[in-house]
């Protein structure tokens, strides 16, 4: 199959054809609108790249959890999708459940945000407005210490990931909320604001 760069659309009909799941579908648009935003904010020239990758990186997650990173590979070439969007997708499992380690920025980037868009969803939801829009940063911070408040997120991970990216974490951390506040009622995060 020829390779081609896949539209918008397309991208978010191929997630939804093996994603059923309203919150996994949210968590895929924040990640997106994290990786547009980084790669705005960073300068990159391939924007569209950057949102694509943030959008399916989780595509065989919901139907293939044992080989999540490793289904998604052979999807994403049987669909004609290039060879470094495949690279960056599946090398957000590294050291988890796949061996592909982020190399470019953009696989960094969504190394480093992936889990923290989850903390700060939960964050987020605990609040009495229930919204982003009126998140700040150290309200993240405060519960990032609290190992029992989102046990499911790997905070190792997103210091990695920050690590790899040599940005401070606050600075990801202020960044990955502006870029989720962007698209906060997609995601459910407009809350009462």
């Amino acid at each position: 199959m020829a390779v081609k760069i896949p539209t918008r659309q397309e991208a978010l009909e191929l997630f939804k054809r093996y994603n059923k799941s309203e919150s996994l579908l949210r968590h895929a648009l924040a990640v997106e609108a994290t990786m547009k935003h980084f790669a705005e904010l960073l300068n990159e020239p391939d924007v569209h790249k950057w949102s694509i990758v943030g959008l399916i990186h989780d595509l065989d997650y919901e139907m293939y959890p044992e080989e999540h990173c490793i289904k998604v590979q052979e999807i994403l070439r049987e669909e004609g999708y290039p060879e470094d969007y495949i690279r960056a997708v599946a090398s957000h499992g590294y050291g988890i459940c796949c061996d592909i380690e982020p190399v470019e920025r953009m696989e960094k980037v969504l190394y480093a945000i992936d889990e923290l868009t989850g903390l700060i969803t939960a964050v987020a939801l605990l609040r009495p407005s229930k919204s982003v829009l009126d998140l700040e940063p150290k309200s993240v911070k405060k519960k990032w210490k609290d190992k029992s408040f989102a046990a499911g997120v790997d905070r190792s991970i997103i210091e990695r990931g920050i690590e790899m990216l040599g940005m401070e974490r606050d600075d990801v951390i202020r960044e990955t909320i502006h870029a989720m506040r962007k698209v906060a009622e997609e995601i459910g995060l407009k809350g009462d604001l």
